[in-house]
């Protein structure tokens, strides 16, 4: 993710249909921070890790953006594979391949025993993703005030899915 990613994601960040999972849309600055928020994870976080631009196939658009960020949770800190993807490229597999392989990745690149996404009940689509890549719900909690599904895949799991 750049600078030069803010249009695009402007028109992700400002889908109410879309961002609803996120609290709301974001306004210019919101998004702005989004962005800069994920370069500085870049630099900062252990394994660099952050939210990646993910593109069309097609087109070469950016059309999302996922990946790995360390989150602070129930348990602790631990791993999160996440993804938001724009509502007209929903269904063409772009969510379930950035999740796959950002938990590949986290696998091949660190000695993490599980990663976790961060689900709210009612997020069908994003569910579905997560089940589709082998992920099961292991806890409910409230993340930021609002409840969510700790879905998670150890890494033994993964192996097994020959994933």
């Amino acid at each position: 993710m750049v600078p030069e990613d803010f249009d695009a994601l402007r028109k992700l960040h400002s889908d109410p249909e879309l961002m609803w999972v996120y609290g709301g849309v974001f306004d210019e600055e919101a998004t702005r921070a989004w962005i800069q928020r994920n370069i500085d994870r870049y630099r900062d976080a252990p394994m660099s890790f952050g939210f990646w631009a993910i593109t069309s196939r097609e087109t070469e658009e950016v059309i999302g953006s996922g990946g790995l960020v360390w989150q602070e949770t129930d348990r602790g800190v631990e791993l999160e594979c996440g993804y938001q993807i724009r509502r007209d490229q929903w269904k063409r597999g772009y969510a379930t391949e950035m999740a796959r392989a950002s938990v590949d990745h986290a696998f091949a690149t660190t000695d993490v025993k599980h990663v976790i996404s961060l689900i709210r009940p009612d997020n069908a689509p994003s569910r579905r993703v997560a089940e589709k890549n082998g992920l099961v719900v292991d806890r409910e909690f409230s993340w930021e005030g609002v409840p969510h599904l700790v879905y998670v895949i150890t890494r033994e799991r993964w192996e097994s899915l020959g994933s």
